[in-house]
């Protein structure tokens, strides 16, 4: 539903996005991720129609973004990270309004506005004005407002900055029921929200796509060396015992406030615990804690996007049209 290909967008002092391509299919939430001025806006803007590509292709439900904008725009639902909204309205009057626009008419853009309050959980405000609602409140009418007229694809940009605890939980859970039926790209700084939320992830950095996979297809292929750490009560003598495990290749032993700590090694397909949960078994050694250390999506997106701070920064990076738009 989303097709981008060798997607490149250049500026008179900067080339903001170089020969990205990707796609994103119909019942599924892909995570867009990267440092700040990486692409990502760039990126979103073209798909959307505010920027044109300087080459490339970008395609949204099979129309052309820069040849068929008007099919490609109303097959899309955008949500902005600072959605514009009309305090003066009415929820109701705000989501017809939306509905006009994108081309509902006549008794269609009633059952749509009542669709779009259901979906998103405003029954309770949705003959209040928009001005006297919460952040979590209007985060829900934007996102009301991108998808009432039913768009088979929907781009949202930070969905959940600002919103509390379970604010951020209730759109979360909007967001994995739209992506059942839809094609969503979902853009965020919030790593666990990915995790939650997204079947894929791409990484964008300097304007290029620099992993993509599951998360924990990416975590597997920067784990390295797998890791278990162990850690004994008292002062205990285990690392040479440990080394004689299988599959293990080095071990390192720290002691301190009481307990020993050893920090084992393995081979990539081995996974020693069990044998070291017998080992403290048959030695009498009090286990306190066994553990195989886990990569999260941070890790990995740090050092995908770490660069060299001794580095010298792009040339002419201070003379590109905006920061916003090279982000």
């Amino acid at each position: 539903m989303i097709e981008v290909q060798d997607l490149t967008k250049t500026y008179p002092s900067q080339t903001a996005v170089a020969d990205v391509t990707f796609s994103v299919k119909e019942g599924e939430i892909v995570g867009f991720l990267g440092p700040n001025g990486a692409g990502k806006t760039t990126t979103m803007r073209v798909l959307t129609g505010f920027l044109p590509p300087t080459s490339g292709t970008a395609r949204i439900a099979g129309h052309d973004v820069l040849t068929h904008s008007k099919e490609a725009r109303a097959a899309l639902g955008y949500l902005p990270e600072s959605a514009a909204l009309y305090p003066e309205m009415r929820v109701t009057e705000y989501l017809a309004y939306r509905a006009r626009l994108e081309g509902v008419t006549g008794p269609a853009v009633k059952s749509r506005v009542a669709e779009a309050v259901d979906r998103c959980l405003l029954g309770e405000v949705a003959h209040r004005k928009i001005d006297n609602l919460s952040k979590g409140y209007r985060q829900r009418t934007a996102l009301a407002g991108a998808l009432v007229h039913q768009p088979p694809v929907l781009i949202l940009d930070e969905p959940t900055v600002g919103l509390d605890p379970m604010q951020i939980i209730k759109i979360r859970e909007m967001i994995r029921s739209l992506g059942k039926e839809r094609a969503v790209l979902l853009s965020t700084h919030i790593l666990p929200e990915v995790d939650a939320v997204c079947d894929r992830v791409l990484i964008i950095d300097r304007g290029r796509i620099v992993a993509e996979g599951t998360p924990q297809e990416l975590r597997s292929k920067l784990a390295g060396t797998p890791v278990v750490r162990a850690v004994f009560k008292g002062d205990v003598a285990v690392r040479d015992a440990l080394a004689g495990l299988t599959g293990v290749v080095r071990v390192e032993e720290e002691r301190a406030a009481g307990e020993t700590s050893a920090r084992v090694e393995c081979l990539p397909d081995a996974d020693p615990s069990e044998e070291i949960f017998h080992l403290a078994v048959a030695r009498g050694f009090v286990l306190r804690q066994l553990s195989r250390e886990a990569l999260s999506l941070e890790d990995v997106f740090v050092r995908l996007t770490r660069h060299d701070e001794a580095a010298p920064a792009p040339a002419e990076e201070s003379a590109a049209p905006t920061p916003e738009a090279v982000s």
